[in-house]
């Protein structure tokens, strides 16, 4: 059964030299291939962080919403884990 998610994904553009839209479509595509169906794809913009984390002072926050199976969810962090792009990604259920 396929649930709604919200996945927010704060990117690190810091050192690539691609642009921000081609980093959001490759994640994007990343998620297709793990079985997600994106319904919708806000993006944030650059904030600062609180404190420096990882020698990083701020990313590009990023907010997915799709359409997937439970486990899907863990196959899509573990693959987002790999991608050296992707700073920090957190998920919850909608309702």
């Amino acid at each position: 059964m396929n649930r709604k998610y919200e996945g927010l994904i704060v990117l690190n553009a810091q050192g690539t030299e691609t642009s921000i839209d081609d980093l959001v479509s490759s994640v994007s595509k990343e998620l297709e291939e793990e079985g997600a169906k994106l319904d919708e794809i806000k993006q944030l913009g650059r904030k600062k962080f609180a404190y420096n984390a990882r020698k990083l002072d701020g990313g590009h926050y990023v907010n997915y919403i799709f359409e997937a199976e439970g486990d899907v969810i863990e196959k899509i962090k573990a693959r987002l884990t790999l991608n050296s792009s992707v700073h920090l990604q957190h998920y919850q259920r909608l309702a």
